[in-house]
């Protein structure tokens, strides 16, 4: 009687595994989101090896310049690493290690190549210790320097990875403000403070030029340092620039980045938040005089609860990601932009973005609360259902009508699928509380960066 009793816990003990109080089997979640990316990458592997992008439908694949610089292998190396895809992952490292060269005659996009090739190769050294990927990162990192040339600091729209020679005088505040994470883990891996110090500067002209009211526009020329329109707002353009300050200073405790943040988010919560008893959305507003111009929001800005959370504003972060939830919820996927106050649907595309995702995540792991995760369950049953093919997972252009484009954006592997893993596993290999993750959910071990040497390599002869 009593090995029956002793064999009937052991069974209902195994079915629980990992169970919150909807019966959700987290566990068996995080298996198959395992399962699903492996899938997805050997998909990638097959039709795209060495491009920028899968093509999931035709099956084929999409480089992003003239030439492909292998964006979803770097991109997708945490993940399947993190996942414990080792083989995949060693892959990858040789491809890099031995095979891709950056000495291409190619403009690219500053702000875009920084958080996925070099975010993602220093990500990869961090996890590795591979030194012929710091190489690559650090003959990545020269190659982006160039753009910082402006009279601001602010870097141009693009660069040449072969000749320096740079275009573009008019960026937005997140492609102005989106280095010091890359840039400073580069210079900490390599002692040499150049690039932490340009990205620095850049910093400092967005926030020097701030309204009275502490806000910042939205896009700036950068050999002038004018604004170009007098819009502010915490959404796509803006973003990361608030994301890394307050990260900027989680890993390498700048006292500057602080300063800024606190300096900026009581003007974000007193003009630009739009609270209701129901919902609390992030409007548009004129920055001169906090005036709300409108209520348009992206996909992209639902970022800010995570943030929110990180920095220890549980009430904004839990009231902002209900908002978020119930117009995921209204179509069973979110469109790219909507009008919160007119409750209008203006882009009807979603693209497989992580940042709802990431938020629940955040929110789960920094309060524990299920009503969390089980959100985080209830966008993969979506993603699964709408967006899966016989390959991969693609675009969806109209969340109402469920059409399908014919593209897997390569944050898909290093964000989305990311932070579903680690909202659904025990094993947290990676977490907020132990690592900073860039903007392209790439991490950084904050143990491996000490207050001394950050000192001796990021600050010193500045």
């Amino acid at each position: 009687m009593k090995k029956q009793l002793f064999i009937l816990v052991l069974m209902i003990l195994s079915a629980c595994r990992n169970e919150g109080p909807s019966g959700t089997d987290y566990s068996a979640l995080a298996d198959t989101i395992r399962s699903e990316t492996l899938r997805s990458w050997m998909a990638y592997r097959t039709y795209a090896w060495g491009h920028d992008e899968l093509l999931p439908l035709s099956c084929s694949f999409h480089d992003w310049y003239a030439e492909p610089l292998g964006i979803s292998p770097i991109d997708a190396y945490s993940t399947l690493k993190i996942m414990g895809l080792e083989k995949e992952a060693a892959e990858i490292e040789r491809f890099v290690a031995d095979s891709l060269s950056f000495d291409k005659d190619l403009f690219v996009k500053t702000f875009e190549v920084n958080i996925r090739i070099l975010g993602g190769l220093l990500s990869m050294y961090d996890l590795s210790g591979n030194i012929k990927i710091l190489d690559k990162a650090e003959d990545f990192g020269r190659r982006l320097l160039p753009a910082f040339s402006s009279k601001t600091g602010l870097p141009h729209y693009l660069v040449n990875l072969k000749t320096g020679e740079v275009r573009g005088d008019t960026i937005n505040v997140a492609e102005g403000g989106t280095y010091l994470i890359e840039m400073g883990v580069l210079s900490y891996y390599t002692a040499d403070p150049v690039y932490y110090r340009a990205a620095r500067k850049a910093i400092r002209a967005i926030a020097a030029r701030r309204s009275e009211i502490g806000l910042t526009g939205q896009d700036i020329n950068i050999e002038t340092g004018e604004w170009i329109d007098d819009i502010s707002h915490i959404g796509a353009c803006i973003d990361s620039y608030y994301e890394y300050l307050y990260k900027g200073w989680s890993l390498f405790g700048d006292s500057l980045l602080l300063d800024i943040w606190k300096s900026s988010l009581p003007a974000v919560n007193k003009y630009i938040a739009y609270d209701s008893d129901t919902f609390l959305w992030y409007g548009r507003v004129n920055r001169l005089n906090g005036q709300l111009t409108g209520s348009v929001i992206t996909l992209w800005d639902a970022y800010w609860p995570a943030l929110m959370i990180l920095s220890g504003d549980t009430a904004h972060a839990v009231k902002n990601q209900l908002s978020w939830d119930h117009l995921w919820k209204l179509n069973g996927l979110e469109p790219m932009a909507y009008d919160f106050r007119r409750r209008e649907i203006l882009n009807p595309r979603y693209y497989l973005n992580p940042e709802i995702i990431e938020s629940a995540y955040y929110l789960y792991y920094f309060t524990g609360e299920e009503r969390f995760r089980k959100m985080a369950a209830t966008y993969w049953k979506d993603i699964h259902r709408y967006c899966r093919t016989e390959t991969a997972y693609t675009h969806v252009e109209d969340v109402i009508s469920k059409e399908r484009g014919d593209r897997l954006s390569t944050f898909f592997f290093a964000e989305t699928m990311k932070y579903l893993y680690l909202a659904f596993s025990d094993q947290h290999p990676v977490d907020p509380g132990s690592c900073v993750f860039n903007t392209e959910a790439h991490p950084y071990r904050k143990a491996h960066f000490t207050p001394e040497n950050i000192n001796r390599y990021l600050f010193e002869n500045r």
